[in-house]
């Protein structure tokens, strides 16, 4: 039988979090910097734990007014301790919970940008290494984020998205344009069942991509976002595909 493990962010002030934990098998807790906060965090701890859903830490760029989603030029120094600051704050709040964190995947633009650019690669790899080896690191299926994270003796998870659409290079069509996300239950269905199965997702040029899909994301902050998961955990138990962390 199949396995894939579904994820989501989550503990960014939505109300969808507390249903989407009873169908993820991993949640992206956001770490306060774009998002959220302490309340939210403990909450969404909580109900991961409660729900037998394993952790990761979502840290962003300093960006609250942007959701984390505009690119920004950090010196390497000012991102240590901005990453650093982000994965205490949900240690802490795990360890009061009697919760372990499991794996790191940024958010939103030191997403994008770690996937394309070594230096910002390196310095979240070296940092989440330092502050716990044993975690892994979640990014897009192929990207320079996950061979430099390997190269630093981390663990990684590739993860590919039901909600988003690909450029021919495998990059995510950037939000800014109008066809980057997946609007219709049918598409994102039918994507997430073709990386799967098939290892291989449909670029907006037409021609396929090859995807290693051992996460797929859905995003918290979709207003589809729940009904996505229901449809999805369907679709994927009647094609004898286990959804496990």
């Amino acid at each position: 039988m199949k396995k894939i493990d579904l994820n989501a962010d989550i503990a960014e002030g939505f109300p969808f979090d507390e249903s989407l934990l009873k169908l993820l098998s991993s949640a992206n807790i956001a770490c306060g910097l774009h998002a959220g906060g302490a309340k939210e965090m403990q909450s969404a701890v909580k109900f991961a734990k409660e729900n037998k859903v394993r952790i990761g830490a979502h840290p962003s760029f300093p960006d609250r007014e942007n959701f984390g989603r505009t690119a920004m030029a950090l010196s390497s120094q000012e991102l240590i301790v901005y990453l650093r600051y982000q994965l205490g704050a949900l240690k802490a709040i795990c360890d009061g919970e009697g919760a372990v964190i499991s794996y790191v995947k940024p958010h939103g633009a030191l997403y994008n940008q770690a996937a394309k650019d070594e230096k910002i690669a390196r310095v979240i790899a070296k940092t989440v290494y330092q502050f716990d080896p044993n975690l892994k690191l979640m990014g897009l299926a192929g990207s320079l984020m996950l061979r430099i994270a390997e190269e630093e003796g981390l663990q990684t998870i590739s993860e590919v998205f039901a909600d988003r659409h690909y450029m021919p290079d495998g990059s995510l069509v950037p939000r800014s344009q109008p066809n980057a996300m997946v609007k219709s239950d049918k598409e994102a269905i039918q994507q997430v069942l073709q990386m799967v199965i098939k290892g291989q997702v449909n670029a907006i040029d037409g021609s396929f991509v090859p995807v290693k899909a051992e996460s797929i994301c859905l995003h918290g902050d979709n207003q589809h976002s729940l009904h996505f998961a229901k449809r999805i955990v369907e679709e994927l138990e009647k094609n004898h595909i286990k959804i496990t962390a």
